[in-house]
């Protein structure tokens, strides 16, 4: 594992090759991103076990009912049916979640059922690999908006992470975002398949790029959302910007440790049993 000063070095290099984009493009300024990753006080604490928890956005659920506005109601599943996305809907609706989060071929579907109430249609974009071209997500996220979608959930490129190709990442995420024009963008990171040093890097380009959240998990990965993961993108993050808690949160206990850990957006299939206050095993 990298220790700070590695890592301090690394995280200048993006620094340095983001503002020189900038120069170029419409990306909102990188100010406040440079301003906490040049601190080596913060960076030391960043990289010392991620003791660093915050609070998610000034809110506080009691109750499980409460937890509602915060979950995406996610249904995923390759095998999903019109009659499954209707009934999501109508929960969303009835129990007053964020959102629900679907797959493109139900985009549509979802906004045209939302439509009047305060839940917004979600979709995923290089859903659950991440490992399409990057010209193949902006064209999904361009359709994904003409078909009503208010918001998407995009999968980094893992490959090129891991492999350490950071403009190609740093280049599909701001592909997506000037595609998605304006509406929120949320980078699924896939933290279990990812080291320390890439979480807080792939943290680090998605603010650059535009995104509006970074998110953890697609649900399909192995594993899930952590309290500790969750509070280290926080702390990357800093509160410019949203965390979402995806994968594995299944409980009202589970939700509210994702939000006393930084989150302000869970990604839950479980969403019904969550805010009854029961226990779900629902899948993606």
């Amino acid at each position: 594992m990298a220790g700070a000063s590695d890592i301090d070095a690394l995280v200048e290099r993006i620094a340095k090759r983001v503002t020189e984009e900038l120069q170029m493009s419409a990306v909102p300024p990188l100010a406040s991103v440079r301003g906490s990753w040049n601190n080596s006080t913060r960076l030391k604490g960043l990289v010392a076990a991620g003791a660093d928890r915050l609070g998610s956005d000034g809110s506080s659920p009691g109750g499980p009912s409460d937890v509602a506005k915060f979950i995406d109601h996610t249904l995923l599943k390759p095998t999903v049916t019109r009659d499954q996305i209707v009934k999501v809907c109508d929960e969303a609706r009835q129990y007053g979640f964020a959102s629900v989060c679907v797959n493109s071929t139900w985009i549509r579907l979802a906004s045209d059922l939302l439509a009047g109430c305060r839940s917004m249609a979600i979709c995923v974009v290089g859903f659950p690999l991440g490992a399409m071209a990057t010209r193949s997500k902006a064209l999904e996220t361009r359709e994904a908006i003409a078909d009503g979608a208010d918001e998407i959930d995009m999968v980094i490129n893992i490959g090129a992470l891991k492999g350490g190709d950071h403009d190609m990442v740093f280049e599909d995420i701001k592909a997506v975002v000037r595609a998605a024009q304006g509406r929120p963008v949320k980078v699924i990171l896939e933290t279990t398949m990812l080291e320390r040093d890439e979480k807080i890097v792939g943290c680090t380009l998605s603010k650059a790029a535009g995104a509006a959240f970074v998110k953890t998990s697609t649900g399909f990965g192995g594993g899930g959302a952590t309290a500790e993961d969750v509070a280290l993108m926080r702390a990357v993050v800093g509160p410019d910007i949203g965390v979402k808690a995806s994968g594995g949160v299944r409980s009202v206990a589970d939700a509210h440790a994702m939000l006393a850990a930084g989150a302000n957006r869970l990604g839950a299939s479980a969403s019904v049993a969550i805010v009854t206050g029961g226990k779900g095993t629902g899948a993606y």
